[in-house]
């Protein structure tokens, strides 16, 4: 006659206590290094105010370029409203959008909660605290705001766009006559666009907010297919992250170092 035994598997009780033999921390640390390294320079680069155009090239970070010193200012110079005692930069204006798209991001809230907060360092991994309290309080409740800065990332996408367009466009340096043409820049910022473009397209909340609230695709073919397409991408959203991530750095470094004569901008034709 058997009788009923219990059995219970070991929990890790402190902090970084597993049973895991791999190195599970590589990844973390990874995280913490990538956006750490990200959020500082794209910081620095916010406050400089300068070398953030090149002709028609318009560093990412300052796109659209509400009010500013240079032509692709929609608005004209900074505002007499802005208080003196600020400093400023017409990055200050846009920024906090795509910032906040990226904060609030279903992949990256799961990437810095384990690098930066150790909300769980790994899977199966001891945490520094002992209770969970979610996103169902303040202030991790915000992070639903995330549906609404979609719509300002996808706008935001038109604009880079919009960009790359202009920097198809480039005056003569004696005649002051605009002629098209492609530049190694016209490339960077394209891709850039790509990358963001397959990022923003691939998010989770626009997944859902394109097929989520049905139960059945078959009879819309058109939803469907937008709904499959944004799936596609979806799969990839954590690559997407990290691409876009390191290229909208890059291309910002990129107009910055032409724009201050340390880097030659080839025209290809």
């Amino acid at each position: 006659m058997s009788k009923n035994v219990t059995t219970s598997l070991p929990v890790a009780s402190s902090f970084g206590e597993t049973m895991r033999p791999g190195k599970w921390w590589i990844e973390p640390l990874a995280v913490v290094l990538g956006l750490g390294f990200f959020i500082t320079y794209s910081t620095w680069a916010a406050f400089q105010g300068e070398h953030y155009h090149f002709g028609n090239y318009l560093s990412p970070f300052y796109s659209p370029e509400l009010f500013g010193e240079s032509h692709h200012a929609v608005f004209g110079p900074k505002p007499s409203w802005w208080l003196s005692w600020l400093p400023w930069s017409p990055a200050f204006l846009i920024l906090w959008a795509p910032g906040g798209f990226r904060f609030t991001c279903y992949y990256y809230r799961g990437a810095y909660y384990k690098a930066f907060w150790a909300d769980p360092p790994s899977c199966a991994v001891g945490e520094p605290r002992k209770s969970y309290w979610g996103e169902r309080s303040f202030p991790l409740i915000l992070q639903n705001v995330h549906r609404y800065f979609m719509y300002l990332a996808l706008l935001f996408v038109v604009f880079l766009s919009y960009d790359v367009w202009r920097a198809t466009f480039f005056e003569d340096a004696v005649t002051g006559i605009e002629s098209r043409g492609i530049g190694i820049g016209t490339i960077v910022l394209a891709i850039n666009v790509i990358l963001l473009g397959g990022y923003t397209l691939g998010c989770h909340s626009l997944r859902h907010l394109i097929g989520g609230k049905l139960n059945v695709l078959f009879d819309k073919p058109i939803r469907r297919t937008a709904h499959d397409c944004v799936t596609c991408l979806n799969r990839r959203h954590m690559l997407f992250a990290w691409m876009s991530l390191f290229w909208v750095g890059f291309s910002d470094v990129y107009v910055r170092l032409c724009s201050m004569g340390i880097w030659t901008d080839w025209r290809l034709f």
